[in-house]
């Protein structure tokens, strides 16, 4: 089955379904591999640690597929500048670039006028509007059911993208708590063009530097099996929940500021559970949307199964009669 919306459309793509950012995993191989099943695969540029590298990854993928890809921002959660990794993109002509945890308008400016289609991830209808009017192309809209960060209010992504999409103009795409059709054909159903998965793909097998260990924690998943860590500092975000996630809390608990957790909340930490599967001493972000996660696939077998999932749900639909 295909399905065409404005997003299909906007970036090139033959099903509606993006690859999320993934800090520390989505590289070009994963990327590629979601872009030559149909969807978006994505580069995570600031887990790069140099522009040298993110060209390296950029050139890498389009040596993989002749499809289009993006490369995804995440400017406000790592402390340091992103200025020159844009201009990589820039000057790679990359087609696609997303936009997470910050302010967006420096990034807009500087690709605008470049060709480049232009995402923006956000978590209030206020958000949505402001990116719309520093012209994103299209907004991807996170509930509290995502892994990762999220928007600092408990709403969810069933009632959250039907509001956004009431409010702008341009493609809206659903995130958090989605990894099957049901999924696709709720968002649609809501007025999204679009979702963004970002759990579901740590579960296939081209996520080569996910450890089996943080998958299969993730297939493991219970209704509660994820906790959010990072109110205490405005920066909420959900992990699986284990015992380094309850040190997190429990410090938290004590209010004592972000030099207290710095330890526990870094990169090295994270890196430490999703590439080493030491789940003892480090965390692994996931959605609430592990629970309904039940094999590692490939990319490939999954969009399949996504639009095959799709498909049976429509042929219901058809169905309903007055």
């Amino acid at each position: 089955m295909e399905i065409q919306t404005r997003l299909t459309k906007l970036l090139k793509i033959k099903y509606p379904i993006i690859q999320g950012g993934l800090a520390y995993l989505a590289y070009s191989d994963l990327a590629a591999a979601v872009s030559n099943a149909g969807g978006l695969g994505q580069i995570t540029a600031m887990s790069l640690s140099s522009p040298d590298e993110l060209r390296e990854e950029i050139r890498k993928i389009k040596s993989l597929t002749n499809n289009p890809y993006g490369v995804n921002y995440a400017i406000g959660q790592h402390g340091r500048p992103y200025e020159h990794m844009v201009e990589v993109a820039i000057e790679e002509k990359v087609p696609v670039i997303s936009i997470t945890g910050g302010n967006p308008k420096s990034v807009l400016d500087m690709v605008n006028g470049h060709g480049i289609k232009t995402l923006v991830l956000v978590a209030a209808t206020r958000q949505a509007q402001k990116a719309e009017e520093l012209g994103a192309d299209a907004v991807m809209v996170v509930g509290q059911e995502g892994g990762g960060h999220l928007g600092r209010s408990d709403i969810g992504t069933f009632v959250l993208t039907p509001e956004v999409v009431d409010k702008v103009s341009i493609p809206v795409v659903a995130s958090g708590g989605i990894v099957d059709g049901r999924g696709l054909m709720a968002a649609l159903s809501l007025g999204a063009e679009g979702i963004e998965m970002g759990t579901r793909f740590i579960a296939t097998k081209e996520c080569i530097h996910a450890h089996e260990s943080y998958k299969q924690s993730i297939l493991e998943a219970g209704e509660d099996s994820t906790v959010v860590i990072k109110r205490s500092i405005g920066a909420p975000a959900r992990a699986i929940k284990n015992t380094w996630t309850e040190k997190i809390l429990e410090i938290e608990k004590q209010n004592e500021g972000y030099e207290s957790l710095k330890e526990y909340i870094s990169g090295a930490a994270n890196k430490r559970f999703i590439y080493d599967g030491d789940s003892d001493n480090g965390f692994g972000w996931a959605g609430q949307s592990s629970i309904r996660i039940h094999n590692v696939s490939t990319v490939e077998e999954l969009i399949t199964n996504i639009m095959k999932e799709a498909k049976q749900v429509r042929e219901k639909w058809i169905g309903f009669k007055e």
